[in-house]
C-alpha cells in the first residue's frame, strides 16, 4: 500500500510538472519567435535581470494563489504557494533554455551573459503559462468520466456524428488553431533567420518536439475533456496517428500563411519551403493542439 501511494505521488508530480510545461508552451511560444526579446536579453544587466526575476516571482506567486497547475490546490498555504512558484519558474527557465537551444538562439558560442540574459527574458511568460496551466483549457483529468458508465460515455460520443465527421471536426478545429498562430508569426524576419541556422538534424529535432509537445497538450497534460477525446472514433483518432495527421495539417497552415505574406514564392526552391515550414511548425502546432481542444 504504501509503495503505491507513493507511486501515485511521483505520478501525479509527472502529470503536474507536464501539464505546467504545456501550459507554459502554450502561452510562452510566440514570444520566443521575437528577435525583440533575444536582443533585450543579450544586453540586459545583471540589475535588470534580477529585477525581471523578481517580477516574475510576484505575479507567478499571485497567480498561484488563484490556481496554478496543480490538481489539488492549498491556496491558504503560503508557503505552498511559494514552492510551487518555484518550480512554475524552473519549469518556464527549462522550457525556454530548450527552445532557444532549438532554435540556435542559445549555441556553445554565446557568452553566458547574454544566454542568461535570454532565458530570463524568454522565461517570463512560460513562468506564467505554467501557474494559468489549470486556467488556460482547464484540467478534467479525473473529472472527464467520472459518474458516467462506459456505455454513457460511448453514447455521448456517437452523438457527435459518424468517423467521418469527428475527423473533419478535428481537422478544421486544428486549421483554425495553426492558422491563428502562425498568422502572428509568418509575416516577422524570424523565421527566416531561424531557417537559415538550422541543419538538417536540428530541423528533425524541431519536428520530434512538435509532435512531442502536441501529444502532451491534447492527450497527457489533462486538460480540457482527454478522456473523452481518447475515445472518440474517427479515421485518426488513436492517439499517435491524430498527432501526425494534426502536425501535417498545421505545417500546411504555416506554409499557406508563408506564402499569403509573400515570405515564400513558387519560385523558391523545395528546400526554402521545408526550412521555413518547419520554423513555423513549432508555434503552428501548439496552436493546432489548442484548436483541438476548444472543440
Amino acid at each position: 500500500m504504501a509503495i503505491k501511494r507513493q507511486k501515485d505521488v511521483w505520478t501525479n508530480e509527472i502529470n503536474d510538472i507536464i501539464r505546467g510545461a504545456c501550459g507554459g508552451f502554450l502561452f510562452g511560444i510566440p514570444l520566443l519567435y521575437t528577435m525583440e526579446v533575444w536582443w533585450i536579453g543579450s544586453l540586459a544587466k545583471p540589475q535588470l535581470m534580477m529585477m525581471a526575476i523578481a517580477l516574475m516571482f510576484i505575479v507567478v506567486y499571485l497567480l498561484n494563489q488563484i490556481e496554478g497547475f496543480r490538481k489539488r490546490r492549498y491556496s491558504w498555504l503560503a508557503h505552498q504557494a511559494a514552492m510551487d512558484t518555484v518550480e512554475a519558474i524552473a519549469i518556464g527557465l527549462a522550457c525556454s533554455t530548450f527552445v532557444l537551444l532549438l532554435l540556435r538562439e542559445l549555441t556553445p558560442e554565446t557568452s553566458l551573459k547574454e544566454s542568461l540574459g535570454k532565458i530570463i527574458f524568454e522565461s517570463v511568460p512560460f513562468a506564467i503559462g505554467v501557474a494559468l496551466a489549470n486556467q488556460l483549457l482547464g484540467d478534467t483529468r479525473n473529472s472527464n468520466a467520472e459518474g458516467q458508465e462506459p456505455d454513457q460515455a460511448n453514447r455521448i460520443t456517437n452523438k457527435k456524428g459518424d468517423e467521418l465527421n469527428a475527423t473533419f471536426a478535428d481537422l478544421s478545429a486544428t486549421l483554425i488553431g495553426a492558422t491563428v498562430i502562425a498568422f502572428n508569426i509568418a509575416p516577422t524576419d524570424e523565421i527566416a533567420m531561424l531557417a537559415a541556422a538550422a541543419s538538417p538534424p536540428w530541423e528533425l529535432a524541431m519536428i520530434a518536439t512538435s509532435l512531442l509537445i502536441s501529444y502532451g497538450i491534447v492527450f497527457q497534460a489533462g486538460f480540457s475533456d482527454q478522456q473523452k477525446r481518447r475515445r472518440q472514433k474517427g479515421i485518426f483518432q488513436r492517439p499517435s496517428s491524430e498527432t501526425i495527421m494534426s502536425y501535417l495539417v498545421s505545417l500546411l497552415a504555416g506554409a499557406f500563411m508563408l506564402w499569403f505574406f509573400q515570405k515564400l514564392t513558387f519560385s523558391d526552391p523545395w528546400t526554402m519551403w521545408l526550412d521555413h515550414t518547419l520554423m513555423l511548425g513549432l508555434p503552428a502546432t501548439i496552436g493546432g493542439a489548442a484548436g483541438r481542444l476548444a472543440i
